[in-house]
Order: C-alpha cells, then sequence, then structure tokens
C-alpha cells in the first residue's frame, strides 16, 4: 500500500496529476479541491493516496491532506459509491461541507455533483448517518472540568462533532482540538478550524 507520495509535479489535468518519486512518474486521480492546492508544474509537491484495485486496473487515488483522504474512503465505503462519483463530489464539496451535508440531511448539496442524482445523495446520507451512529457516544459529552475544552451538550460544537465523525474522526479524537475554538461560529467554519488543528499536529 502506497500511502503518500512526495516529488516533483510534473503533470496535471482536470482529474488526474503525475508526480515523480526516485525517477518513477505516479499517475494519481484527484479532486479539483485538491488541484487548487497544488504548485505550478516542476515544484515540490505530497500527496496522501488511495489505491484502487480492480479486476481490470489497478489505480491511485491522490489528497491534499488527509480530512479529503478520510472523506474519500467513507463515501466509498456506501453501497454504488464508486471512485468517480466520490471524486466528484470532492470537486464540489469540501469535507467539512461533505459532513455538514450528511449531518443535516442535505442531499440538494451533494447532488451538486456530476452524476451524483438525488437517490444516490439519500443513500449517502442514510448510510453515513448510521456509521457517525456507531462512532457517537450513547450520552452527549460533559464540558471539561478545567475548562480547556468547549460545553458539547448542545450547539454548533456538538453538531461539528458530530459531523466529523462522518469524516471517521471519534469524538475523542477531535475535541481536544477544539478548545480554543468559538462555539458561536458556523458548524462548517469549527469544523475546518478543527481540521487544520489537526493538520498541524
Amino acid at each position: 500500500m502506497i500511502y503518500s507520495l512526495n516529488g516533483i509535479l510534473i503533470h496535471k489535468e482536470q482529474n488526474f496529476v503525475v508526480i515523480e518519486c526516485g525517477g518513477v512518474g505516479y499517475k494519481c486521480l484527484t479532486t479539483m479541491n485538491t488541484l487548487r492546492e497544488l504548485p505550478q508544474t516542476g515544484e515540490k509537491a505530497m500527496l496522501y493516496t488511495h489505491m484502487l484495485v480492480r479486476e481490470d486496473a489497478v489505480e491511485l487515488c491522490g489528497f491534499a491532506d488527509q480530512s479529503e483522504l478520510n472523506c474519500f474512503k467513507m463515501l466509498t465505503s456506501v453501497s454504488g459509491v464508486g471512485a468517480k462519483a466520490a471524486t466528484a463530489i470532492l470537486s464540489e464539496l469540501r469535507p467539512e461541507q461533505v459532513a455538514v451535508a450528511v449531518s443535516s440531511a442535505d442531499g440538494k448539496a451533494l447532488t451538486k455533483a456530476a452524476g451524483v442524482g438525488n437517490k444516490l445523495a439519500q443513500r449517502i446520507i442514510l448510510e453515513l448517518k448510521d456509521k457517525v451512529k456507531n462512532i457517537m457516544p450513547s450520552r452527549t459529552l460533559e464540558p471539561s472540568t478545567t475548562g480547556t475544552l468547549p460545553v458539547f451538550q448542545e450547539g454548533n460544537i456538538s453538531k461539528a462533532i458530530g459531523a466529523l465523525a462522518v469524516l471517521g474522526y471519534a469524538p475523542d479524537e477531535v475535541t481536544p482540538f477544539m478548545s480554543g475554538i468559538d462555539p458561536m461560529l458556523p458548524v462548517e467554519r469549527i469544523i475546518g478550524e478543527t481540521l487544520k488543528a489537526i493538520g498541524k499536529k
């Protein structure tokens, strides 16, 4: 399994890039959001990768950060969602937007992606919400007695924790990174700030 690629970006098109590592050029299918994050060709670039193995092909998918990779994996775990649909969704929406769409049952947001109809959007919401139920604790989290963590019983912080579960993050993984975040911020902003903090770890 190839975990990541770190080398020279030698080619990029609308849906894939090629990164040269040790004299070998690796083609990676990717999203428009990742393409926007990458430098110009000829410069050094790094992608987190996921390998797809099918009967007729072996392909690499590349992502600018782990939150997008995690979201891709969650999306492709849904029956009927392949790499093409997952990539299309992540080309239209950032991971935090996908998380909010699923947690709020906003199928319309998912149908903005090319090739994703209402039926598929509703299936994504249904299956990922079931996964979230298995990740989330059975009771609401209590506030820290030290006051270093925000209050989670209600409000946007709680919604953000539920939405982050869509991306595969358990509550106890994300709560330490929320201590400095204003709980009055919009849910999507809280998710984005949390993911940035996790990425800096």
